[in-house]
């Protein structure tokens, strides 16, 4: 059995968008039509990015708790901490919105009352959790249940459901406050993490593996060929993979391409993006709560490979009922368990995707 450390604070449930904004009736009038329609059809809406995603696993973890797991809390990020990756222009408009509803980004990012106190302790679990795995006392393995996400927000803006970066923060904050030399951001949510990449994009210090289902899925980037700057050794490592694609492409994506860039990187320091909505229940691709424990192993393995075991997962995306399951299955590989063996299947047909991939990102040019 292994320690880790959850971090979680109820303000995070105070982000409840309702679609409602009286700065931009056009945007309000649009989705009051659009909840009408579904109120007719008996259907009742609510934002995708709602409170019980959080409920949910934490109910989860109560009903089958899992030995070694220790529940913390957060205190919200300040000011100077989220400038680490966003610009001051960034922050003042989202705290424009404190204590108000409104929409950030007619891609439906949108706030509540509570939105503001969120995403301030959304970056501090976050960062707490980087907190925990570089203390010498504390447990080197950490996951933040955090909400709003974060991988779709950028330097200069909201984006995507995310109103902070909440893993570029927590991987500047190690750097610039733990001398951190190099970290590692792998991220599989089964959206590309445009906002990550654009704000690390430049550094060498930093590599961003990100697979990702292929464009025009949103945000419709993350292109194989897209790897920053390179002769040095951070950057970016797309892999993009088309729809429907499951368990054997992952896991082959991660053992094939991951795997021998971090042994050409070195990091002193892994932060795993999180998202679990590449599971089948959120439509678009098939990968099973086993394949998200065998992910997490084998992140894990990098980790007690190159930087003494430090881990820190940050919760991004997931919307359905198997985001409780999918995180619990990660959660108690974390805490020691083994990952269930999964089939392979070799007739995935994306597994092409990843074998372009690989032979692109392993010529000797990329590092």
């Amino acid at each position: 059995m292994m320690q880790v450390k959850v971090i979680y604070d109820d303000a995070m449930l105070g982000h409840a968008p309702d679609g409602y904004d009286p700065k931009r009736p056009e945007w309000t009038e649009i989705v009051r039509e659009r909840l009408g329609e579904l109120d007719e059809g008996g259907m009742r809406y609510t934002h995708p990015e709602r409170p019980e995603r959080l409920q949910a696993i934490l109910a989860s973890l109560e009903e089958r708790p899992i030995e070694g797991l220790h529940l913390v809390g957060a205190e919200p990020a300040d000011r100077d901490t989220k400038l680490l990756a966003h610009t001051a222009a960034h922050v003042d408009y989202v705290e424009s919105y404190r204590g108000k509803s409104g929409w950030l980004h007619p891609d439906t990012t949108a706030v509540s009352g509570g939105s503001c106190e969120a995403a301030d302790v959304a970056v501090g679990a976050a960062v707490g959790a980087v907190d925990v795995v570089l203390s010498e006392e504390g447990p080197r393995r950490a996951f933040a249940l955090v909400r709003p996400p974060g991988h779709h927000a950028g330097p200069n803006g909201p984006e995507g459901f995310c109103l902070f970066n909440n893993v570029a923060i927590a991987a500047l904050h190690a750097q610039e406050r733990h001398d951190v030399e190099r970290v590692l951001i792998v991220d599989w949510d089964v959206h590309h993490g445009n906002g990550t990449q654009a704000i690390v994009r430049d550094r060498a210090d930093i590599l961003h593996f990100d697979i990702h289902a292929e464009a025009p899925v949103y945000p419709g980037t993350g292109a194989v060929f897209d790897t920053g700057p390179r002769h040095r050794p951070g950057g970016l490592i797309n892999v993009p993979v088309p729809l429907q694609s499951g368990d054997t492409v992952f896991v082959e994506a991660l053992e094939e391409i991951l795997a021998p860039a971090a042994r050409h990187f070195l990091p002193d320091l892994v932060i795993v993006s999180a998202g679990y909505d590449a599971h089948p229940a959120d439509l678009l691709m098939n990968v099973s709560e086993g394949a998200f424990a065998v992910m997490t192993e084998q992140v894990l393995a990098l980790a007690e490979r190159y930087c003494e075991g430090r881990i820190a997962f940050v919760l991004e995306g997931g919307y359905r009922e198997a985001l409780s399951t999918a995180v619990h299955a990660s959660l108690r590989v974390l805490a020691g368990a083994e990952a269930p063996a999964i089939e392979r299947d070799v007739d995935d047909p994306g597994r092409d995707a990843v074998l372009v991939a690989d032979r692109f990102h392993s010529r000797p040019v990329h590092f």
